[in-house]
């Protein structure tokens, strides 16, 4: 096993990103540990293979960190690669979203990360090596309507993984930010199950586009999760592994909208999101 990477994925049920995550990295013949919380573990089952385990770990828990990283210490020595893929969507306008909920979603779409990478930093640093890859998003750099508690949590993301790309380089360590674009995976029918138990006050003439922005990514031009899967993992095992991925569908056009005056993508995704009218 010496020679092999040990490689370390949050969030691995299958449906999402994380699960062909695991499967991309065991097609290298990395050594892959993945990870859920305990509900999901029964959804990892059928990818434990010679090279991947499955263990609990619940990212919004030092303690659940804690025994997880120590578990993949104990029996491999070291971590080389972190895979921050844990995360949650969070769809609803930001008037009225209850704090609960939005302080959910940063507890595990950015201190899980932040927790993740505290945790697995000090064994990368004594080995003076290792790579961190935190998984934004396209809308953490162009934020969207009734997304704004998730589009903030990754935006957070984004500047943590630039301050840690700097932070980390004394220690040998490579930090590389994903923005995955429209990709396939459980996060739309997800989003719409959390969307079912919310009854807007102000907002309610607009259930239906709220409902939209819900399934958005989703569409069917969409990205398969295994073509993002290799292509991130490929870079990712590369000799010299990039700063930052943009992968998937519709970065093109985000990459257009950031870049171009504010009124643009305003008046783009007020037409995209029903925005247009006066209640």
């Amino acid at each position: 096993m010496s020679d092999r990477k040990i490689v370390l994925v949050t969030g691995c049920a299958k449906g999402g990103i994380g699960y062909e995550y695991c499967k991309a990295f065991a097609e290298k013949n990395c050594h892959v540990f993945a990870s859920d919380i305990s509900r999901r573990m029964q959804d990892m089952s059928d990818l434990e293979s010679d090279n991947i385990e499955t263990l609990e770990l619940d990212v919004s828990s030092d303690q659940s960190v804690t025994s997880a990283v120590d578990n993949v210490i104990s029996k491999c020595g070291r971590i080389d690669i972190l895979i921050n893929n844990a995360g949650i969507g969070s769809t609803g306008p930001l008037a009225e979203l209850p704090l609960d909920t939005i302080r959910k979603a940063w507890e595990i779409n950015t201190l899980g990360q932040l927790r993740m990478v505290q945790h697995v930093v000090p064994h990368m640093a004594m080995r003076r090596s290792g790579s961190i890859v935190n998984i934004g998003s396209v809308v953490g750099k162009l934020s969207t309507p009734w997304a704004g508690s998730y589009c903030s949590s990754k935006a957070a993301v984004h500047a943590m993984s630039n301050s840690l790309r700097l932070e980390l380089r004394p220690f040998g360590i490579n930090v590389v930010l994903v923005l995955p674009g429209s990709v396939r995976s459980n996060l739309g029918r997800a989003n719409l199950e959390r969307l079912g138990n919310c009854e807007w006050k102000l907002y309610k003439d607009f259930k239906e586009v709220i409902a939209e922005r819900a399934r958005a990514s989703q569409g069917e031009k969409a990205t398969d999760g295994r073509v993002f899967a290799r292509h991130v993992v490929k870079h990712v095992l590369g000799p010299k592994p990039p700063k930052k991925i943009v992968f998937g569908h519709m970065t093109g056009l985000f990459a257009l909208l950031s870049w171009s005056p504010l009124w643009v993508s305003d008046l783009f995704f007020s037409n995209r999101f029903g925005l247009n009218k006066k209640v």
